[in-house]
């Protein structure tokens, strides 16, 4: 339930196209529905501009599969991160116009179009391995009703890549840059662009990258002053971060 579903709703009321005991039924579940083991945000858009998201991993797939469904009873688009195909086929099972992200890990259902954002989100990666990261992000921002570019394996390690990029990254509204490693790559962009950006550290590199720290602290530190640094692998956090920007 958002914004724009509750006033369409009131006006149906008001108007007496809608009867208030159909209009309570569509309501009943607002703030939340309790299955249980989980309690459903439905009025979270309302509150955020953002729905309740499914964070899979740690979840079984019969939970997964029945937040799911609630979350696509009420309307609402649905995303789920971090999910397997073993959870998708569950979801596909209860709900058929499910789609599978497979390089994002991520299930999705598209039912209501999402508020377009005024600019381009572009979604940078270093390397082809932080794809699953920047995949996250990129379904994570469409789904909220942003134009996406990925620009993928532009890393400091051949310069010459992200610089034949440059016109593409200096359009965007703002940016999410991913990387692992030593997590140069945010820094590098930010230096190119008058526009904000979310560096996201990855866990991608070496022993003594320590599953992404070495990134993490490198961007923590970085000298560009329109960097902001989300957490490890945190791709979806940072398309919500950037989809907020964009929307304003």
């Amino acid at each position: 339930m958002d914004r724009t579903r509750l006033e369409t709703l009131l006006t149906e009321v008001h108007e007496g196209r809608t009867g208030i005991d159909e209009a309570l039924t569509r309501l009943r579940d607002l703030p939340f529905e309790d299955l249980g083991f989980a309690k459903l945000d439905h009025h979270r858009a309302l509150r955020t501009g953002m729905p309740e998201v499914i964070f899979a991993a740690g979840k079984t797939t019969a939970q997964v599969a029945k937040i799911f469904a609630h979350m696509a009873q009420a309307g609402d688009n649905v995303l789920a991160t971090r999910a397997s195909r073993e959870m998708f086929e569950a979801v596909r099972a209860v709900e058929q116009r499910a789609e599978f992200h497979e390089t994002a890990r991520a299930i999705t259902l598209t039912q209501t179009p999402a508020v377009p954002g005024k600019g381009t989100v572009a979604v940078v990666c270093a390397g082809t391995s932080d794809l699953p990261v920047a995949e996250e992000a990129v379904v994570t921002a469409r789904l909220m009703g942003n134009t996406v570019e990925l620009i993928a394996d532009v890393g400091v390690a051949g310069i010459h890549r992200l610089l034949a990029q440059r016109e593409g990254l200096q359009s965007a509204r703002v940016l999410i840059v991913c990387a692992g490693m030593e997590g140069a790559l945010p820094t590098v962009v930010a230096g190119l662009v008058n526009a904000p950006v979310l560096a996201v550290p990855t866990s991608v590199g070496y022993g003594a990258s320590f599953g992404g720290v070495a990134a993490l602290l490198g961007m923590l530190n970085t000298c560009s002053p329109n960097v902001s640094v989300v957490n490890i692998d945190n791709g979806f956090g940072a398309a919500c971060i950037a989809s907020l920007i964009n929307h304003l």
